[in-house]
């Protein structure tokens, strides 16, 4: 299913820019945005990382806030994640009724400073959790400065950071599953710019996550990413590579969101821009398009940036995601 615009309406015609952030991609190219070639040992790597992850005994622990937002009960939440990393965050429950389903929900490289009460899921458990080295899980020797944090450990596949926080989104659930048993295969995924392409690595792996949703993901294409000026964290590993290509293509080629896409078995729901001076467009496109069962797209005008248009189409956005999960 897709939801397609008007092409004038959807460039952005005015930014304070040095760049052109749709990078003279039509829709009609967007869409047409094919995975890069992949280590012949993909497979093999996140299997592996996955049953490691699995070992893990996340040992959740709550603390009530006291508080009643919107209908929701509000909670702290940490638990152990590989490597011993403690993981904290939020967790919203539904103030009257019952917990029906759950939902992880990652966020950007911006981090995370209040969970989300907006989203339509009043029978739900929602885990925000803050991702390794981000915000509430702040750690050294990790840096909080996203610029540095995508780097951490990038010369090795094993060690770098990414592949930490897709642990991350892994133990989460598997604290949900401890938390709420009765949630076992009505959990799903939402995530956001980095969230959106670690979930679609976590996904790609975890058969515990039954529907998924991706807004602006990052980390597609590595390769074809590489060669475009963004801002922020992609800049930081655009720099990197100029003076070490050799080390950031072998890693990148286990952390490629497009590649696991192709993995990706259960639903999805995306929301990929024409306009983003963050993240790529024609990188957010090749993860929607890898994607190789059912799914859905809803093209966003910008990403990372205000427009006229942004009020109407989040709302819009809500209203796709309440009937997309409506299932789960």
């Amino acid at each position: 299913m897709l939801e397609f615009i008007e092409e004038d309406d959807a460039l952005i015609k005015e930014h304070p820019y040095k760049f052109d952030p749709s990078y003279g991609y039509s829709l009609k190219q967007l869409l047409t945005v094919e995975p890069s070639d992949e280590p012949s040992d993909f497979d093999r790597f996140w299997q592996k990382r996955y049953q490691y992850a699995m070992n893990w005994s996340p040992r959740p622990t709550l603390r009530d806030l006291d508080r009643d937002w919107l209908g929701w009960r509000v909670c702290e939440i940490e638990y152990t994640s590989t490597e011993s990393f403690p993981i904290r965050g939020w967790l919203l429950l539904p103030r009257s009724g019952n917990v029906r389903r759950a939902f992880v929900i990652g966020h950007g490289y911006g981090g995370r400073d209040a969970p989300d009460f907006n989203l339509p899921f009043t029978d739900a458990a929602l885990l925000f959790p803050c991702f390794r080295g981000l915000s509430l899980s702040q750690k050294a020797p990790i840096s909080n400065d996203p610029q540095y944090h995508v780097l951490h450990n990038i010369d090795d596949p094993t060690r770098y950071v990414i592949g930490g926080c897709v642990d991350d989104v892994w133990l989460g659930i598997s604290s949900l599953l401890r938390l709420f048993p009765q949630v076992e295969g009505h959990i799903g995924y939402l995530g956001i710019s980095f969230g959106g392409g670690v979930g679609a690595m976590a996904t790609a792996y975890d058969p515990r996550i039954t529907r998924a949703h991706y807004n602006v993901p990052t980390f597609g294409h590595q390769p074809l990413r590489l060669t475009l000026r963004t801002r922020g964290s992609g800049q930081a590993v655009r720099r990197f590579y100029r003076h070490n290509p050799e080390i950031t293509l072998r890693t990148l080629g286990y952390f490629d969101a497009a590649t696991a896409a192709k993995r990706i078995k259960v639903p999805v729901h995306f929301a990929c821009a024409r306009f983003d001076p963050a993240v790529a467009p024609p990188g957010q496109f090749a993860v929607y398009n890898a994607v190789p069962g059912e799914k859905e797209l809803m093209v966003l005008d910008a990403g990372h940036h205000e427009y006229p248009r942004q009020a109407i189409q989040n709302n819009e956005l809500m209203d796709q995601l309440n009937r997309f999960f409506s299932s789960l």
